[in-house]
Parts: C-alpha cells; structure tokens; sequence
C-alpha cells in the first residue's frame, strides 16, 4: 500500500491522467474526420484505400495520447534548474517560506483542471484495465507459438511444393512452411519473420485441390502485405487505449477491410473466383468461434465476402463488440464525473484585509508574518509573490500596476505558514483587483549559467556564515530579500537563503550553505531574465559576489555616470564578477518560458 501511494504522488500520474482525459475527445475527433472521409469516398474508394485510411486513424489514435504526454512535461531549460529557473519565485518570497510553494500550486490557475485525487483514480482504472489487455496479447502471442510448434506436421511434399508454385504467382519472397495442425479448424497465418500457414487436419484432403489453392492464396496474401505485424500492433494500440469505443470500432473496420484486400490478391493471382466462393462457404459451415489463433491475420464476416466474390450487394456494416459498449458505459461513467463530480476547492482568504493607496514610492516590500501579511508595493510585485513567479513571467496588463503603489494590511486569526498566506494573497488580488490570467508558454531570452575556463571556484561551505532556524519555530520571514542601499554588512541570513543588497561602492550579493538552484532564482530576479543552471554542480557553497549594477541588472539601478562608482575600472559588472568571483560565465540564448499573462485587471474597490 505504501509503494502504491508513493506512485500515486509522482508528477507523471497527474500528467498521465490529465493525458488520458484529453483523449477522450481526442478519438471522438479523429474518428469523425475518419468517418466522414470515409463516407466521402464510398464509391470510389477500394478495400485497400478503406484499410489504409483505419489504420491511419488507429495510428494517429496511439500517437495522440504520446504527444499530449509530451507536450504536458513541463519544459524545463536543464534538467538541474527546471523550477529554479523558471517557476520560481521571487526574490522578496525565498527563503523557507519558497520552499513551501510548489509547482502544484502554479497548476491550480487553471481551475478546471480535475483534482489530483480523481487523476489518479483515471491512472489506476487505465493501469488495471491496461495490463489485463496486454496479458491478453501476451496469451495470443504463447497461444500461436504453441501453434507453431504443438500438434502439428509438415504438409504432404506435393502441397508444400503448390505453396512454393502459389508463392512465385503473388510475388511473396520469404520461405514459408505449412503444416497441418489438429488445433485450428481455418487456415491461419503465425509469425511475422518466420511464418506458418497452418491448415486443419482433413481440409487439404477434404477439399478439391482448386479451393484449397485459393485458400493457400489468401493466406499467402496475408504474408505479402505483413498483416501479422500490423494485426499484434493494433492488438497493442487496442490495449493501451481500450477505454475508447471508437479505438474498437476503427480496429474491427481495420479487420474487415484487411480480408477484403486479401480476397482482391487473390482474384488477382488468378484464382477462381466461384471455387473460391465455395472454399469460403464450407469454412463458414465448419470453423467454430475460436477457430484461429489470437494474433492471427484473421477476421471478418465470411457471408459477406462470400456475397461480394459472388457479385450480390450486402450491407456493409462493422460489428460493435460487447467490449466496446462496456468501454462507451465505463467512458460516460467518467465524462459525468469529471464534468459535474468535481469542484475546485475554494482558495483560502484573509479574515480582515484593508487596502490604500501609498505614496511611498521607495523601497518596496512584501512581508507574510506569524498570523498576517503586510505589504507597501506595486500590483505587478503582489502578483509576483502571489503567483510565484518573476517580474519578467508577468506579460500584459494596464501600466498601472508598476507605477501605482498599495499598502496592504491583511490578517487571518490564526498562525499560517507563508505559503498559506501568499495563496490568501491570490484570492485578495483575485476579489479586490478583478485580476483574470491565463498560463502560455513563449520563447523569451535567457541566460545559460556555465563554468567559465578557468573552472569553478565556488567556496564550500564553512560554519557560521548562515543561520539555522530552530527546528519547532514559526518561520518567520528572514533572508532572500532586496536591502535598501546601506554601508553596513549584510547580517546573516537563514542557511540556504541568498540575501541581495546596495553597497557603496555597488551591490552585494552574500548567503550560507547555498544551493545552485537558489543561486540561479536569486540571479533571475537581479537580471530580470531567466537563468538556466547548466554547471553540473550539485553541492552547496558559500556565497559572497561583489559588483556595480549596469543596463543588464535592471532590478539594481546602475550609479549615476558622472558618480565616483562609475568612473571607478576596478568595481567588475555582475557578467565579470561571475567570472573573477566564482569561476562561472553567463551565455544569451532563447528558451521557452512559463508565463502569466493578464487577461483583466481593474483598480481595488474602496474598503
């Protein structure tokens, strides 16, 4: 049980889930354009074009469920930095209290996506109906080895000579042998690279030497055209998206139509048409249900090719097997479910909240205390630790919410963790603001994080340079955050926090026992950009980098030009101090980015 809940808990079950949802729809879809190109070419089409145009809607049914998988992952630019480097949160927001805030909680902006708990419910009925398909392939596949090499011999000499004279006439190349078996009651085709036609005891007596040849043609045809492979493909397609009826329904056309182009060579080799009518007619009086083996290139309605060689119309319908209805009642089952079931939970809110105006257009500030936020800064800032994200994941929106700053003052009534409180933060912007976003993906500049030549030079970690909270403590806030310009020293900061300020002569960045995936959040939120850590350092080291803000520091204003700082050539920018400093180099590149951009947005309403 615990093994179970540990898997259940993987990123990839909620992506599988939402995955098998989407196909859902997906199949409705493909198999729609399916029919209607089908029904486009009813009288033009031959047995051939129908059986190429199933089995390219089967194939893009099982490619579906890949490339929704794929496109679900989440597109981290390394793999050492995928939250760091761009979910991550800001800078006023590290810490401890960042660490509580996950990248679950940036999914629950879309509220439509289901929960958790019914994914997962989705993934283990899939798993469970999943694996007792395969094991029906993997019995097919035993059940036709056995028939390959139980109870059977090698035809008469004088047939497997007509089999080799039957090969030359349909052009197949391969050696294939037949053997007369005492397990199957029709003639059936096993194996792919080796294959056996497999004829029933007293059928190659039984029959006039004309009809058997056809026969022997038809599974000969099956062999030329590889419908063995194609038939334990679609056996495998069939099992890993059994819940969809419309899988079933596009595999049983693909069954009918394969006979049907056998039925075609056939009569193009030359057989006749009328002996091979009534070969046909005698197997529909003598084979029983399980006739042929479970992998074998077998299927469709023998009535109905018999009444097609014999040039009478038939009504040209697919059988819907008793499966498929279950799977339709089990699909319904869970649309109802995921539509009307399940509703999102309502996010958490402040108890008392006031908001006002500020005309303190300095240093700006978010700070989530014991049992309350208290806030003085920009709308864009509040959305940043709100959302968890960067200054330059927010696109869109009214320019107000750079320049208009707010004072926020907003209490809950008992202790809350930070992460609690920033979620409480969401609902207000959410209510007061009319803040509406939405989730994309854009290609945006980034900054790739690698060893300069001269190799790393990142200190390790000594005792004493960071402070360890005590473990039973709320943890209040501490670290992580932009200092206002001062000549002191930074004080020290919580073990794993980077504490980032303005010095005289330039800007400071210090913190102890750092990991690089903090380092790279904390350099994201001086450059404005996102950084990617492609050094391959998977320690911790203590951090000291000294340097004069420029152009690229956005976050941090350079010095006047005509200022002392400015003009002095031994302060290095952030790009050399890199470099000089910790052995480490900074490249430009374009990468995808998660974003939220501001579909709405309005001013707060009055207390």
């Amino acid at each position: 049980m615990t093994n179970l809940l540990t898997v259940s808990a993987q990123p990839w079950v909620e992506r599988l889930g939402v995955t098998l949802l989407h196909f859902l729809w997906q199949g409705v879809l493909i198999a729609l354009i399916y029919a209607a190109i089908r029904h486009c070419l009813t009288r033009v089409a031959t047995p051939h074009v129908n059986y190429l145009l199933a089995c390219a809607a089967l194939s893009i049914m099982g490619l579906a469920p890949v490339l929704t998988f794929t496109l679900l992952a989440p597109l981290p630019l390394s793999p050492a930095s995928a939250a760091a480097a761009i979910a991550v949160p800001p800078v006023w927001s590290a810490g401890p209290a960042a660490a509580q805030l996950s990248p679950a909680l940036v999914s629950s902006i879309s509220h439509t996506a289901p929960p958790l708990s019914f994914l997962q419910c989705v993934v283990a009925f899939w798993l469970i109906g999943a694996m007792a398909l395969s094991l029906r392939v993997i019995g097919g596949w035993i059940l036709a080895e056995r028939l390959r090499l139980k109870l059977n011999r090698p035809a008469p000499h004088c047939w497997q000579q007509a089999l080799d004279r039957l090969k030359i006439r349909l052009r197949v190349s391969r050696p294939v042998r037949l053997l007369v078996s005492s397990l199957v009651q029709a003639p059936a085709v096993v194996g792919w690279l080796r294959p056996v036609v497999l004829v029933p005891v007293g059928a190659l007596a039984g029959l006039p030497p004309d009809q058997i040849e056809a026969l022997l043609l038809h599974e000969l045809a099956h062999i030329r055209r590889y419908d063995y492979l194609i038939n334990v493909l679609q056996r495998v397609v069939e099992a890993l998206l059994f819940y969809h009826p419309a899988v079933w329904w596009v595999s049983d056309h693909i069954r009918v139509e394969r006979e049907l182009c056998c039925d075609d060579l056939v009569i193009s080799a030359d057989a006749d048409v009328l002996s091979y009518a009534r070969a046909l007619a005698e197997l529909e009086s003598t084979r029983s249900l399980h006739a042929t083996a479970a992998l074998a290139a077998n299927g469709g309605s023998l009535s109905r090719r018999i009444a097609r060689l014999s040039g009478h119309s038939y009504p040209r319908r697919v059988t819907y097997p008793l499966s498929a209805l279950a799977a339709n009642a089990i699909l319904l089952s869970i649309l109802a479910f995921a539509l009307f079931a399940q509703q999102p939970a309502p996010q958490p809110k402040f108890e008392v909240a006031s908001i006002k105006p500020s005309d303190v257009q300095g240093f700006m500030i978010v700070r989530p205390l014991r049992d309350r936020l208290t806030a003085d800064a920009s709308v864009r800032m509040f959305i940043e630790n709100a959302y968890t994200v960067q200054s330059f994941q927010i696109l869109g929106g009214p320019d107000w919410i750079n320049s208009d700053h707010y004072a926020i003052n907003a209490t809950t009534g008992v202790p809350t963790g930070h992460a609690q409180l920033f979620l409480m933060l969401r609902s207000l912007l959410e209510d007061r603001f009319q803040l509406k976003i939405h989730h994309e993906t854009k290609m945006l500049p980034v900054y790739a994080l690698v060893p300069a030549k001269t190799g790393l030079k990142l200190p390790a970690p000594r005792e004493g340079s960071c402070v360890s909270p005590e473990p039973q403590a709320f943890p209040e806030w501490g670290g992580g955050r932009l200092a206002p310009p001062s000549q002191d020293q930074l004080p020290a900061s919580r073990c794993g926090s980077i504490g980032v300020m303005l010095q005289l002569p330039g800007a400071h960045m210090q913190g102890g026992k750092i990991p690089m995936t903090e380092f790279v959040r904390s350099l994201s939120m001086v450059l404005d950009r996102a950084v990617v850590d492609n050094t391959g350092f998977t320690g911790l080291f203590d951090l000291r980098l000294d340097f004069l803000p420029d152009e690229t520091t956005s976050v941090i204003p350079p010095p006047p030009p005509e200022s002392e700082e400015a003009r002095n050539p031994t302060i290095p920018t952030i790009h050399t101090a890199l470099q000089q400093q910790l052995g480490l180099r900074l490249e430009s590149s374009k990468a995808p980015v998660d974003v939220l951009v501001i579909d709405h947005i309005e001013k707060p309403s009055p207390n």
